[in-house]
């Protein structure tokens, strides 16, 4: 059990900017992580183990990319009780990302705004962060899993996208238990249109030549996942799902944030640009995660994300098709005991 209860902390991080309250929190991690000062925030894992994609998932919740865009916590962020850790999104080079302020919080809505727009310190500074980890070599057990995830420069043409992704997996591939292709961030121009039907399937056809050959200069094969939009139709949803089987990936995760602002209209920073996350995204998601399950057949991995909020709200991400969840919006808003709640329910559910 943690020694300090979220409840404490909170009001103090929601006095502060949204971005400043999400630094300062990570260079706390980030400086904790391994030391005693660890326990304020550490959590026994809940054992629900599942394989997916021939990945041995410790428990079935894990934590969203999004919130370490440049891998500097994945120890403390273990620590926490996730089964699985995603960090990123990376993209081959620096970049700053959008002009502030870009982060928004709407309590009323228990909502998430931002534009960030991939800020990270690029490949090289990603990977050395990932090989500085310490949680495989002291896992007494299985060890949780570490995603990868990746994207391309806001200053690389669209048509010249799959370069970015090819040069970024090349990085990440040897030290990932599973990479993430994000093509669904709406905060990187263009960056959506990668889902449309011709793109896409260009996309993948390159991403998974360029595997094969990596499967064999580093001899493993890891899989590959990719994320998705919330704001497809049924039959975008269809034609990614017959995409993803057709070159062969091994799972997808449902969704990123949404551009829908229904659910938030007239509340403060409402009509912000970006992507909205937290309570109004959960219909959307599990929308799109049952209509996944419905055109992928049983056995296709699914990781569903957005909305979860509370334990009953990663038991419906299950319910709705998806075989393990991930959290970021919802860490937030509950903090860390959100994790151990979410994975205990979903392995009592299934009692």
């Amino acid at each position: 059990m943690s020694l300090l209860p979220y409840a404490l902390a909170r009001p103090f991080l929601f006095s502060l900017d949204a971005e400043a309250a999400h630094d300062l929190t990570l260079n706390a991690v980030a400086r904790t992580q391994g030391t005693a000062l660890e326990a304020i925030y550490r959590q026994p894992m809940v054992n629900d183990h599942v394989t997916l994609a021939g990945l041995y998932f410790p428990n079935r919740v894990g934590l969203a990319a999004g919130l370490d865009k440049n891998a500097r916590c994945i120890d403390g962020l273990g620590a926490m009780g996730f089964g699985f850790v995603e960090v990123g999104t990376v993209t081959p080079l620096a970049q700053p990302g959008n002009p502030k302020p870009r982060m928004f919080r709407l309590p009323k809505a228990n909502a998430l705004i931002n534009r960030l727009g991939f800020n990270n310190g690029g490949l090289e500074a990603f990977v050395a962060n990932v090989q500085r980890a310490q949680f495989r070599a002291k896992a007494q057990g299985k060890p949780m899993l570490l995603g990868l995830n990746i994207g391309k420069n806001a200053a690389t043409p669209i048509e010249r996208a799959t370069d970015d992704y090819i040069l970024a997996l090349d990085g990440v591939y040897p030290h990932a238990d599973y990479v993430t292709v994000n093509i669904s961030s709406p905060n990187t121009k263009n960056l959506r249109a990668l889902q449309s039907d011709e793109a896409l399937d260009s996309l993948l056809s390159a991403i998974s030549a360029r595997r094969a050959i990596l499967a064999l200069e580093h001899l493993k094969r890891t899989p590959i996942f990719v994320k998705i939009a919330p704001d497809l139709d049924e039959a975008q949803v269809d034609v990614i799902a017959a995409t993803l089987q057709r070159h062969g990936m091994d799972g997808v995760i449902a969704t990123n944030t949404t551009l829908s602002r229904d659910a938030v209209t007239g509340m403060a920073h409402g009509e912000e640009a970006g992507g909205l996350s937290g309570a109004p995204v959960r219909d959307l998601s599990n929308r799109v995660v049952r209509q996944l399950r419905a055109a992928l057949g049983p056995d296709f991995p699914i990781i569903g994300v957005g909305g979860i909020l509370s334990a009953a709200d990663a038991v419906a991400k299950i319910e709705a098709g998806a075989d393990v969840v991930q959290i970021y919006t919802g860490l937030i808003y509950q903090g860390p005991a959100l994790v151990q709640q979410a994975a205990l329910a979903i392995k009592n559910r299934k009692k």
